[in-house]
């Protein structure tokens, strides 16, 4: 792989690393838990994933990039819709999830059970 492809390829997987919290390392340096991608027989990059609660904050970060303000500022709605989202992507099997949400959200624990049953029963 020439120095220009590996550049283009680094280039194209980088998103999603970044989306997910992860690190991009050169394959040589790859712990057993890091995920090496090849391209065309190559191995070109390593990944290492972020731990889960660290891909919480990362989750919560983005989504307060995305709503433009912080979650404790959102209305209820927004709040029910976000914890929706959250447990739609795993959020509360983390250890302390509820309570990390939580304190995003500046909502007690209850109200997120509460939010997370409400979906449930309707």
């Amino acid at each position: 792989m020439t120095a220009a492809e590996e550049g283009a390829f680094i280039a194209a997987v980088k998103p999603l690393v970044d989306a997910i919290g992860g690190e991009i390392l050169p394959p040589d340096e790859a712990g057993p838990d890091d995920v090496v991608l090849s391209w065309e027989g190559v191995d070109a990059v390593a990944v290492r994933l972020p731990q889960l609660a660290d891909s919480l904050d990362h989750i919560l970060a983005a989504m307060e990039r995305r709503m433009g303000k912080p979650l404790a500022d959102l209305d209820r709605k927004a709040k029910q819709e976000v914890v929706r989202t959250l447990e739609a992507r795993g959020a509360f099997s983390v250890r302390h999830g509820v309570e990390t949400v939580a304190g995003a959200l500046g909502v007690s624990r209850f109200t997120v059970y509460n939010y997370l049953n409400r979906e449930k029963q309707g």
